[in-house]
């Protein structure tokens, strides 16, 4: 058995961090010292909770550079690229605090006669935020600042590709003030994470992840009554109607399968087109993805840096390669990419027509720069076959009419429905998925329901 987290560089597979993982006696302190820290921090006014997020927020801002270096060294993506993580976390960070005085307020149920009645947001307790590593602010900070926000002590296990992250957050929120032991992390392997999440003293756990993992956290919990939020795996859908704008389209799409390597779960995986387009669609898609630069993340001139381990882009060459066996036709030429070998973490981005539903391809979660494109004749089509996957979590409508999007939007089996845009996390927006996508909310005044209890007050006034 491990006893260290032992990051490796996906680039060149060099151990990048090294850390130990928390000990069962280490693990109970720190569930003592939340369970503690939440009961004061409880009783901390709201505005001084938002000042002290507010100032962590600005400290996190101000060593941008800094944080991009580590997500590129963790987890690969490239430098050009990182810098942005950090400005998705500002975006969703401050939108929380700024919503949180009407997402926490209390409910008035009207009057009546010699009673006072309101109900409260109360918070759960103490919090385990169970993150990954593609998106490691911008998935944690979700669950992160909602839960601190609404009175909750925060324990954050971050994936073993980005331990770097979770000793970050704790730094900046102890420099902006946070009472100590409201916020903490656990460097922990499988074993350990499971006895987090079933201990007593934890009242909720955040998990982001696989749908793997997140059968996994269920099961854990499965003689308990805690709730879970899991936000898991995607298939996302787009659907090119013929009245779109190709150009606007293309651009936007192929972005949604390449951006982070395609390891988002909701980046693009699947794409009908309207067959009065798909000729078109399918030369100028497949030519900008071949004008992506593959290689070092380091370096600033690539926009498409490795995936996160060997692993990984095996079962996405696999994907391709068993397509292929069954009729697929590849429309970007591999030799391009000359660094994208066998048993190596990057991965040549592809296109491919001549799908089914029957490729796994167009079924399972792929998690890579690749996207199959099927040709459609109408509406009807499209959305049974966005509708035929057990995900749920985004979908794409490209259109210039925006009732027939409304229309077809409304009869779509996912969480967020796109209109001429795609793989983008609105923090005004609840972020939730169905079917195999999991269950819960994150983000908007929705989200702070998830991470809170309804307490009701019922007060029947003196009569003298």
């Amino acid at each position: 058995m491990e006893s260290m987290v032992r990051t490796l560089s996906p680039s060149d597979g060099r151990v990048v961090v090294e850390r130990p993982f928390a000990s069962a006696a280490e693990q109970a302190a720190c569930l003592s010292q939340a369970r503690a820290a939440q009961a004061k921090w409880q009783q901390t006014p709201l505005a001084t909770r938002q000042e002290i997020l507010t100032r962590a927020v600005d400290r996190m801002v101000a060593q941008k550079e800094e944080i991009a270096a580590e997500i590129t060294m963790q987890m690969g993506r490239p430098i050009a690229q990182s810098p942005g993580e950090v400005n998705g976390f500002e975006e969703r960070a401050r939108h929380l605090i700024s919503i949180a005085d009407s997402a926490l307020a209390k409910v008035d149920p009207g009057p009546k006669t010699g009673f006072e009645r309101w109900i409260e947001r109360a918070p759960l307790g103490v919090v385990v935020v169970i993150a990954p590593w593609n998106f490691p602010y911008l998935t944690s900070v979700n669950a992160v600042w909602t839960a601190l926000l609404a009175g909750n002590a925060v324990v954050l296990k971050h994936s073993p590709q980005t331990p770097l992250c979770a000793e970050r957050y704790q730094q900046v929120l102890q420099e902006a003030g946070l009472p100590e032991g409201v916020f903490q992390y656990l460097h922990l392997d499988l074993d350990g994470t499971t006895a987090l999440v079933q201990d007593p003293q934890v009242d909720f756990v955040a998990f982001t992840g696989s749908v793997e993992g997140g059968h996994a956290v269920t099961q854990a919990l499965a003689q308990s009554f805690k709730g879970c939020g899991l936000e898991l795996g995607g298939k996302d859908p787009a659907y090119v109607r013929a009245d779109a704008d190709l150009t606007q389209a293309v651009e936007t799409l192929v972005d949604g399968a390449c951006f982070n390597s395609g390891q988002s779960c909701c980046g693009i995986e699947r794409i009908y087109v309207h067959e009065s387009l798909f000729d078109a669609f399918v030369e100028q898609a497949a030519a900008l993805m071949a004008s992506y630069r593959l290689g070092d993340p380091q370096d600033p001139e690539t926009n498409l840096g490795p995936l996160v381990n060997p692993r990984a882009a095996d079962k996405v060459r696999s994907h391709v390669q068993e397509a292929l066996e069954q009729g697929a036709t590849a429309h970007v030429d591999p030799a391009l990419f000359p660094v994208a070998q066998p048993g190596t973490s990057y991965c040549a981005p592809q296109l491919l027509t001549n799908v089914t539903h029957e490729m796994t391809l167009m079924r399972e979660e792929t998690f890579g720069p690749v996207v199959g494109v099927m040709k459609v004749q109408d509406d009807e089509e499209a959305l049974a076959l966005m509708n035929d996957s057990r995900y749920g979590l985004t979908a794409a409508l490209f259109t210039r009419d925006v009732a027939v999007a409304e229309q077809l939007a409304a009869r779509l089996e996912t969480g967020t429905v796109f209109m001429n845009r795609c793989d983008y996390l609105d923090p005004a927006l609840a972020w939730t998925g169905v079917k195999d996508s999991g269950r819960g909310c994150t983000l908007s005044a929705v989200g702070f329901e998830h991470f809170t209890r309804p307490k009701s007050y019922h007060f029947r006034l003196p009569t003298s």
